[in-house]
């Protein structure tokens, strides 16, 4: 089975919105002839910037958008790069990716805890707002990803305790 291009994946979550192309280019502010270039796959790696723009209202994930272009990160069977990376880890290189994963999220929810404080508090532009939900969502992204990260070292961990136990 081939998999959808970027630019089929975007025209049905359009569609299932019941937007034309002309309604989501004027609402997600880009050309119509640049969406109709995306959805035809004639641009086969849309602008970071225009796909954030056209995620917003298609109700599809901006960095799962980016991932499926070559230019973003996601830990799954379908980044066996970064699996290969963290599967191969042993000792204190493992313990270290670990506490590091663990701290970003943690840091990670400190920030979006800021964030949503300004948000909730503060008189800002629609812009500034946009720009603030926009990282509060890159930021989730990042930390599910970590999170992923983690149960691959846990487990690893784990195998190496009892290989170790066993010698």
């Amino acid at each position: 089975m081939q998999e959808k291009k970027i630019g089929e994946i975007i025209a049905e979550a359009r569609e299932k919105k019941k937007i034309s192309q002309r309604q989501l280019a004027k609402i997600a502010n880009i050309s119509n002839a640049e969406l109709s270039k995306i959805e035809s796959g004639e641009r086969e790696v849309p602008n970071p910037k225009t796909l954030r723009k056209i995620s917003k209202h298609i109700d599809l994930n901006y960095n799962d958008l980016m991932y499926m272009v070559g230019l973003g990160v996601q830990v799954s069977p379908l980044n066996p790069f970064l699996l290969d990376h963290y599967s191969h880890l042993k000792g204190q290189e493992l313990e270290d990716a670990w506490t590091i994963a663990k701290a970003s999220i943690k840091n990670n929810d400190l920030i979006i805890d800021s964030l949503q404080k300004r948000i909730d508090s503060e008189e800002l532009t629609q812009d500034e707002e946009d720009v603030l939900y926009e990282t509060i969502e890159d930021l989730k992204y990042q930390s599910n990803t970590n999170n992923e990260i983690i149960k691959l070292l846990e487990s690893n961990m784990i195998k190496e305790r009892l290989k170790n136990a066993t010698n």
